[in-house]
């Protein structure tokens, strides 16, 4: 993949820069990052985050990536080189975590694959404008990397005609802060495995249904949460991609994770850890053997985070011959 830069992407790149130099100023400049920042971290003044959100919004930053096939939901149009040069520009600036980035890069183009018009007219415009902030419900205490495992359940009331969520999800960056969660969950009796699974969008506001407990780490901060669904109420409407076709929509959206949004976290993590090398080489603590072999490790790590990601934007942009699937599939 012909990753460089030509005069457009650098027109963007001054755009960008300029934009960030004017705006991530004021009560914004205290979120200004000092070691890094990933989305679900729990630092900094989260109603002071919530307005960056809605700033970033405003001037158009949300949605830059988002396929414009069935219309504009996100604020402006950009091509990959220019995703990259806006979260290089962002990660330069020290900007904080994305609060919007699980809705922005995971739910988002997940909508625009498998949502049908009503879901993306309802959903996707709130999370360009840096008003709604998401979840993801897929690990739990019995099911981390083994997500088919699952045994969330839910099931459909015929009169009603909403789904009722029972189980317990665990690791749900922002849980604590979100106003809605994407629930992959159970929904057919008796199926195993990938079978039966479904893809719902559920309100977090929903007192003695949905409790959030936070996982409190060393660093004192509790950026993870245990979320428990006792009769949590989706609205049928609500259901993505059909019923019992939730691990197509959910390989889906792991696929998303590992291109663009892996990428963009990459480059900040890279500036991050840019910034521990030259506070150890500064203080001479890069003479440590210990020390040296770990920042080394660290840097080939990011290599291949960044490469990976490539190569799966790569692969999806490039479909077989002969395929009938269009890149955006």
């Amino acid at each position: 993949m012909d990753f460089a830069f030509g005069p457009e992407d650098e027109r963007f790149r001054a755009e960008a820069r300029d934009w960030l130099a004017e705006h991530f100023t004021g009560p914004f400049a205290a979120l200004k990052q000092q070691t890094g920042g990933h989305p679900g971290e729990a630092h900094g003044d989260m109603a002071v985050r919530r307005a960056w959100e809605r700033e970033l919004g405003t001037g158009g930053w949300i949605g830059l990536g988002w396929d414009r096939t069935d219309g504009a939901y996100g604020n402006r149009a950009a091509t990959l080189t220019e995703q990259v040069v806006w979260a290089e520009e962002y990660a330069r600036a020290g900007a904080p975590g994305r609060l919007g980035h699980i809705g922005e890069n995971l739910l988002g183009p997940t909508l625009l694959a498998h949502g049908d018009s009503a879901q993306r007219t309802r959903f996707l415009p709130p999370i360009a404008r840096g008003e709604e902030v998401w979840c993801q419900g897929y690990s739990e205490p019995d099911a981390g990397s083994d997500l088919a495992g699952l045994r969330t359940r839910a099931v459909r009331d015929p009169g009603e005609g909403t789904y009722r969520i029972t189980g317990q999800k665990i690791w749900t960056s922002l849980a604590h802060e979100a106003d809605w969660c994407f629930v992959l969950a159970r929904t057919e009796e008796g199926s195993q495995r990938h079978h039966g699974l479904s893809f719902l969008l559920v309100p977090m506001d929903q007192p003695g249904r949905i409790e959030v407990r936070p996982i409190r780490q060393l660093t004192g901060t509790a950026e993870f949460n245990e979320v428990f669904f006792d009769g949590a109420v989706a609205r049928a409407e609500h259901l993505v991609g059909g019923a019992g076709h939730g691990w197509r929509v959910a390989m889906s959206l792991l696929a998303v994770e590992r291109g663009v949004s892996t990428l963009v976290q990459q480059i900040g993590f890279a500036h991050e850890l840019s910034r521990v090398v030259r506070l150890a080489l500064e203080t001479g603590a890069a003479e440590e053997p210990v020390l040296r072999d770990r920042l080394v490790r660290q840097w080939a790590e990011l290599k291949a985070m960044r490469w990976n990601a490539l190569r799966t934007l790569g692969s999806a942009q490039s479909p077989a011959p002969n395929s009938a699937r269009s890149a955006r599939d």
